[in-house]
């Protein structure tokens, strides 16, 4: 990760920029690129957030306070898409807090998940997440990494029925989940699914994301960055040349920016707890998009 650091101090080129968040020097121009929902066209940016292992801080500490500017900076930047889960250590109840906080609820296309064995205990954690979260409904429930999907699934439907949420689907983070969650989205109706997707790790595109154009639904990115081990690999290694002609100045970017050009991607929700880094990723969101030539270079390029 400290190649990463060297890389965003290059690209903002500016030291002590946590210091001067509220001037909106990290916010990245709101004309960020946005994709049509495809079951209801409704567009969402392309560069979203996510929860998992970044937002366990608690209220008054200095993590707390950082996390604070990350939102500030999303929200500056023209996001809105923020993921989370009940079972991301306590990562729901921070992030409900801080978005009532700053008043950004109302701006917020929040995504939560079921993540449970039985109907009594989804009803359950369903009741603790929206008091966690401080909302009395959202706009994305999604199954957790497919769990009891078909007790879980038709719930979400309820839920949906009832208000409480607009859109619905399901998730999973590793290549064993695809055949299945093939097998879901070709037997079930859903809105969205939330899949890992990156230079490393392209097989969904082999499947699953054509099949996601085929049948309408959206897609949500997690994982694009393998959980940070794309930095490891990158490490004292230059950008492409040709980097520069997408906009691209960070290996951040790159990995974000490979993700959102594949055509059936709506959104990809990168977890960060720092102000700079969230800067740097919704940069990825603005400019050109890599064509299938540059794709397919990438993804030879950290074959193996």
């Amino acid at each position: 990760m400290q190649n990463r650091r060297q890389f965003l101090a290059t690209g903002l080129a500016v030291a002590g920029l946590g210091l001067t968040v509220g001037r909106g020097l990290f916010a990245a121009p709101s004309s960020m690129l946005t994709r049509a929902i495809p079951s209801s066209g409704e567009r969402i940016p392309v560069i979203g957030a996510g929860t998992s292992g970044s937002f366990e801080a608690m209220p008054g500490t200095e993590k707390y306070e950082q996390l604070k500017q990350v939102l500030k900076v999303f929200f500056e930047g023209g996001g809105s898409v923020f993921d989370t889960s009940p079972n991301y250590a306590g990562a729901d109840e921070v992030l409900g807090a801080l978005l009532a906080e700053g008043g950004w609820r109302a701006k917020t296309f929040l995504a939560t998940k079921i993540a449970a064995d039985s109907r009594a205990e989804a009803e359950t954690q369903w009741a603790e997440s929206l008091k966690r979260l401080r909302t009395d409904k959202v706009e994305l429930l999604q199954v957790h990494n497919l769990r009891d999907w078909k007790t879980q699934l038709p719930y979400a439907r309820e839920l949906k029925e009832q208000g409480k949420t607009r859109y619905i689907g399901v998730t999973h983070y590793t290549d064993r989940g695809l055949p299945e969650l093939e097998q879901i989205m070709r037997a079930e109706k859903l809105d969205f699914i939330q899949i890992h997707y990156s230079v490393n790790s392209p097989n969904a595109a082999k499947t699953v994301l054509p099949l996601a154009q085929d049948k309408g639904i959206a897609v949500l990115v997690n994982r694009a960055f393998d959980d940070g081990k794309l930095f490891a690999t990158v490490k004292d290694r230059p950008l492409p040349a040709w980097a520069g002609e997408f906009g691209v100045t960070s290996w951040a970017q790159l990995f974000l920016k490979f993700a959102i050009s594949h055509p059936a991607v709506t959104a990809v929700i990168p977890a960060t707890s720092k102000p700079e880094r969230q800067a740097d990723q919704l940069k990825a969101g603005h400019g050109a998009l890599f064509d299938e030539a540059r794709q397919r270079e990438l993804v030879a390029a950290f074959a193996g």
